[in-house]
């Protein structure tokens, strides 16, 4: 497979995987603010289908097309920008396993975050979007 195909799937995968991130933490802004036994569990439901269903496996296909395009272009582990880009990678997974977390919580009913604080922890993923597209596509020499 070509070195542009792989990066094709590797951006496709990471468009479903960014969906999710996006999305998860505003079903929790909605789950936490529900009053009823149906609504929650509703909430639930949903919220596991879309981090079981397609935040994973997108997770688990960003991964492994970057790291084929990381095997079929080792030059890019010398410069610094993608350093710091894998670094972000590995925080915005742990971010994701931290949704993971609260989905959890949520589904035990044990968590009593509010709202306010689900709108915060949504906001998180975009400062993750704008600096690794920037070190993509700039590529900043440091």
């Amino acid at each position: 497979m070509s070195y542009l195909w792989v990066k094709a799937l590797h951006i496709i995968a990471m468009v479903c995987w960014f969906a999710g991130l996006f999305y998860l933490p505003r079903l929790f802004v909605y789950h936490a603010s529900s009053e009823d036994k149906v609504s929650r569990n509703r909430f639930c439901i949903m919220e596991r289908k879309l981090y079981r269903g397609i935040m994973h496996p997108s997770l688990v296909a960003t991964l492994a097309f970057g790291l084929t395009m990381l095997w079929m272009n080792p030059a890019l582990l010398k410069m610094p920008w993608m350093h710091i880009k894998l670094t972000l990678i590995v925080l915005l997974t742990a971010y994701h396993f931290s949704l993971g977390g609260f989905l959890r919580r949520f589904a035990a009913e044990t968590d009593n975050k509010t709202h306010v604080f689900y709108r915060w922890y949504n906001e998180v993923p975009v400062l993750f979007l704008l600096a690794i597209v920037i070190l993509a596509i700039i590529k900043p020499a440091f």
